[in-house]
């Protein structure tokens, strides 16, 4: 089951938010703790329903499609920028009655909810940062970035293709990786010609390049309330910059999740319980 809750963002944009659980039931909705959880580039709400499914057991748990994401609104003219995406969150978390939350985000999410951690500490209980590097990344990056976007093989034919070429083929694959290759199967639509991404590359750059020369230190200081730094082990998020990120919070914590890699809860969904559940019974009480 996945119920849809349309929201509206910052510039009258239209955001679908999702629940995977049955909600809570009528005079309960107000005792359940609220969970946001926010998906990374490229990602979309769908990707968080196993872990949204074990939330809802006893929280209420909603996942947002970003603006430009799954079927959130991608209109040509809209803003991409870093402002536009917390201005997001915060108003999904204020139409949902979600607030004081728990956000959990990974990678672009990720930022986006320390960010507004930040910003708004009324309306955060606690922060879980899933592999996201608080340091700039630099020109060279988001050049590979542009790079590995025209290297796709677009249209694909099949959905087993979209899956084996993420999974196998990309040159950015190390070893194969069938949870790489379902991950990019989630963000494909069926057109006229083949499958395609859901969601416009050109769009993708524009978000990424409002945050990937600049670090983001500061803000990290500024979150007040409990937080989570989970990296995988074979992330993009070292161990060195992890454990220093969990010293700048004020509250700070970290774990690590064996055998994963950047798509740290898609990879390894049970470890990922079992990394976050502790910090969550601690914040969610």
């Amino acid at each position: 089951m996945a119920r849809r809750i349309d929201v509206t963002g910052a510039g009258g944009v239209r955001l679908a938010a999702w629940e995977f659980a049955d909600p809570p039931k009528l005079g309960e909705i107000e005792r359940a703790p609220g969970v946001l959880l926010l998906h990374g580039l490229m990602g979309r709400a769908s990707h968080w329903a196993s872990t949204a499914r074990w939330l809802s057991e006893r929280h209420r748990a909603v996942a947002l499609d970003q603006r430009g994401h799954g079927q959130s609104d991608k209109p040509p003219e809209a803003s991409f920028t870093r402002e536009a995406y917390v201005d997001d969150a915060e108003a999904a978390l204020e139409q949902l009655g979600l607030a004081p939350v728990v956000l959990i985000g990974h990678a672009m999410g990720a930022l986006t909810a320390w960010q507004l951690a930040a910003k708004r500490p009324d309306l955060v209980r606690g922060l879980i940062i899933c592999d996201m590097r608080a340091s700039a990344l630099g020109a060279a990056s988001q050049r590979e970035w542009s790079d590995w976007f025209k290297s796709w093989p677009v249209p694909f034919a099949t959905l087993a293709d979209v899956r084996k070429w993420f999974g196998e083929d990309d040159p950015w694959v190390e070893r194969p990786n069938p949870s790489r290759g379902e991950f990019y199967a989630e963000v494909m639509h069926e057109s006229a010609d083949g499958w395609r991404p859901v969601f416009e590359p050109e769009q993708m750059l524009k978000s990424r390049e409002t945050w990937v020369y600049d670090a983001h230190w500061e803000e990290l200081a500024q979150v007040r309330c409990p937080a989570l730094v989970v990296r995988g082990l074979d992330g993009e998020l070292g161990r060195a910059e992890a454990q220093e990120m969990v010293r700048v919070l004020p509250r700070g914590e970290y774990a690590e999740v064996a055998d994963a890699g950047h798509l740290v809860h898609y990879d390894q969904p049970a470890a990922w319980r079992a990394a976050i559940e502790p910090f969550l019974d601690g914040v969610l009480v």
